[in-house]
């Protein structure tokens, strides 16, 4: 099974110095976005691209792919 992390998000949050708070009241990121990242749902790759450009920052920085070496698939 392949799962989508949001994992490298909050690092790069971190590393910026930038709080959810200030992603919700300074740069309009909606709290239903914020939820859906925390619990590693499914996000349009706008969300993405805003992020991206909030962060100034790379896709990798973002989101990561974890693929489950025992998947056949």
């Amino acid at each position: 099974m392949t799962v989508i992390s949001y994992g490298p998000l909050w690092a790069t949050l971190n590393r910026c110095g930038i709080s959810q708070y200030q992603l919700i009241h300074e740069y309009g990121v909606s709290t239903g976005t914020l939820d859906a990242l925390r619990k590693n749902k499914s996000v349009t790759m706008n969300t993405v691209h805003d992020l991206c450009r909030i962060l100034g920052c790379q896709i990798s920085d973002v989101v990561e792919i974890v693929l489950d070496e025992k998947s056949d698939s």
